[in-house]
């Protein structure tokens, strides 16, 4: 068996901007880049089109909604902007440890996060300081910003069991998210929802032998 968690909403609970543009708009004027009159809506509108499934990098989406208002930036600095802008302190949730202990008695164990910020899922790790706590570390980190996929597809869980050297089949994923973390359980690997199995209950599940 191999297990994998997804970060926010399960281990851990994060600030989020609720104007992202906002946040967005502050790390560029800290770098002295010029952002525009209309940036809301710049920020806010498609500038290309993504595949069903695929992810969209958003400091991708940032240099090219400056780029539509005449605004160019180099790729380096559109990832250091989005990463400040989204960099917030962590909580970690009750049972995130003893989950992470636990799981690692049994198998190996990795994050698998929807993230389109590059750099986020592993700062975010780094404040939060799970492995530290724990006994043991995650073996793989697998997000979609990297992966170029996003949960519910498919693709984002064969990466993840491929990174554990275990089958889809083996997998067991948890989540908070019905939509995006219950896809696992729809594309051959199980799935577990924090509304059916909080991250306390999953550690004793794992301690007593009785997931598998």
């Amino acid at each position: 068996m191999a297990l994998s968690f997804d970060l926010f909403g399960t281990l851990v609970t994060a600030d989020r901007p609720e104007e992202p543009w906002e946040a967005v708009s502050e790390t560029l004027a800290a770098r002295s880049v010029r952002v525009p009159d209309d940036w809301e809506d710049a920020y806010r509108s498609a500038h290309r089109d993504y595949d069903r499934g695929r992810e969209a990098p958003l400091d991708e989406h940032v240099r090219l909604a400056l780029a539509s208002r005449g605004v160019e930036i180099a790729a380096e600095t559109a990832t250091e902007v989005v990463l400040d802008a989204f960099d917030s302190p962590v909580t970690v949730r009750e049972g995130a440890v003893e989950a992470l202990d636990a799981a690692a008695q049994r198998g190996p164990v990795a994050v698998c996060s929807n993230c389109s910020v590059p750099g986020l899922v592993e700062r975010t790790l780094a404040r939060a300081d799970i492995e530290a706590r724990s006994d043991h570390s995650f073996d793989a980190v697998v997000t979609s910003v990297d992966c170029g996929w996003r949960k519910p597809h498919q693709r984002i869980f064969e990466v993840t069991a491929d990174a554990l050297d275990a089958e889809l089949s083996d997998l067991v994923h948890v989540g908070d998210d019905a939509r995006t973390d219950g896809g696992a359980g729809r594309v051959g690997a199980q799935s577990m929802l924090l509304e059916d199995h909080p991250l306390p209950a999953i550690a004793e599940k794992l301690r007593e032998g009785e997931l598998c």
